[in-house]
């Protein structure tokens, strides 16, 4: 069975645990690496049982722990070979103990009972990408950090049974919030991040491709709320006709979430213990 749950979402860091049978993954580490082992050992985790990091990008919000995680643990950590070069000054243990482990997007790889399919996503980074998941029947996807839907997107969600979805901020809020302008085109542009609006067109791909579960996620605090994010994207999808049969949920920014336990029979949840 495959399981998900997500340790923190949100511009301020963020982190997520992947688990089928005895493998267990860590999807990027951009919060402290306390908070991440006494999440893991609140979720029954060993975090020497760790098979391995995945990386998204470089930025700090998913990296943050992962030089003192690495320095505890000599965890290998999978990302871009892009990505690796910019982690190698801020994360002294990947070459210094040859943790490394790259891959391009769109190359597949098996990890324990984990098949793992990364794929490009935009984003002002040195080479980001989000991860298609399988384990056992199921099929999950984390997509965030991206400026917008591109076919390489469209493809990895197709099918998932659960999305982790980016939906970052109300476009408006950017535009009339206090960000310099800068900071503003960087985020509603092409390499930024998806708004709840695209974000809405994510999820409903995914539900129309057969996803039971909407994960909202990477909310920014100053310019979204988790009801706001909600009601957009539970608007399309309601007035796609999936008023029923898709679980619509939003991450938390700063805790971890409830854990996702996905078959063929459906998703079971439960609220992690931490």
């Amino acid at each position: 069975m495959l399981s998900f749950v997500t340790l923190a979402s949100g511009s301020s860091g963020n982190a997520a645990l992947v688990s089928c049978g005895q493998t267990h993954i860590l999807l990027d580490a951009g919060i402290s690496a306390r908070r991440i082992t006494t999440a893991l050992r609140g979720l029954g985790v060993d975090p020497a049982s760790l098979s391995g990091v995945l990386i998204t990008h470089e930025h700090t919000d998913h990296i943050s722990g992962l030089a003192t995680l690495t320095k505890q643990l000599s965890l290998p950590v999978y990302a871009t070979a892009p990505t690796l070069d910019a982690l190698a000054m801020k994360v002294p243990a990947i070459p210094e103990k040859r943790l490394g482990r790259f891959f391009a997007p769109g190359e597949s790889f098996p990890l324990g009972e984990l098949w793992i399919e990364p794929f490009a996503t935009s984003h002002d980074a040195a080479c980001s990408v989000g991860y298609a998941i399988t384990g056992g029947d199921s099929r999950m996807v984390l997509c965030t950090d991206l400026g917008y839907i591109s076919p390489q997107v469209e493809r990895a969600v197709a099918g998932c049974d659960l999305l982790v979805c980016e939906a970052n901020h109300d476009e408006e809020w950017v535009r009339t919030g206090p960000y310099p302008y800068y900071l503003k085109q960087r985020v509603l542009g092409r390499r930024g991040h998806l708004s709840n609006e695209a974000g809405a067109q994510l999820a409903l791909l995914a539900a129309q491709n057969g996803a039971h579960t909407i994960l909202l996620a990477h909310l920014s605090e100053e310019n979204n709320t988790p009801a706001h994010a909600l009601e957009v994207v539970g608007r399309t999808l309601r007035q796609a006709g999936f008023e029923d049969g898709v679980t619509l949920e939003a991450a938390p920014r700063k805790e971890p979430g409830r854990v996702y336990h996905l078959s063929r029979q459906g998703v079971r949840q439960e609220a992690a213990v931490c």
